[in-house]
């Protein structure tokens, strides 16, 4: 009886080695094959780091282009309403990325502020870009109210 248990424990052991062997995947790969996907990542490693910094830098860059707009729009609004050609540009220096040129040009006719700013990418690594933003705005009439008609329309 006990030999009898004992086969049949040897024959249990042999269908879960064989179960276990099965579910383990193999790789197929030859020993001098082993280091092969340690040299594929420290080649794709350094390609994905810079298409990273890429990235980052281009979302750095259009979140400039959009502070430029708004500043130029901001500078334009407030000399348009009347203000001094200064406050306009503080207004458009606090809106504007750090180290931004601000540009108003006013006439009778209109008013055009530009702001260009540079922005680095990768930390300095790869070349800036310039970005810049334009606002266009007519002055408002600063005289007397108009005259108002006599009668209901």
């Amino acid at each position: 009886m006990l030999g009898a248990t004992l086969t049949r424990l040897r024959a249990a052991a042999g269908r879960w080695t064989l179960l276990l062997r099965s579910a383990t995947p193999r790789t197929g790969r030859s020993r001098r094959e082993r280091g092969s996907v340690t040299a594929e990542a420290a080649l794709v490693l350094p390609v994905l780091v810079l298409l990273l910094t890429v990235a980052v830098g281009t979302v750095s860059a259009v979140t400039a282009q959009m502070r430029c707009v708004d500043a130029a729009r901001e500078a334009a609004r407030a000399v348009a309403r009347g203000e001094s050609l200064e406050s306009g540009i503080e207004l458009a220096a606090r809106a504007a990325p750090a180290g931004a040129r601000i540009r108003v040009d006013s006439s009778a006719e209109r008013i055009v502020v530009t702001v260009t700013a540079e922005v680095p990418i990768g930390g300095g690594l790869l070349p800036a870009v310039t970005v810049s933003g334009e606002a266009v705005a007519r002055p408002e009439p600063t005289g007397p109210d108009p005259p108002l008609m006599a009668g209901s329309p």
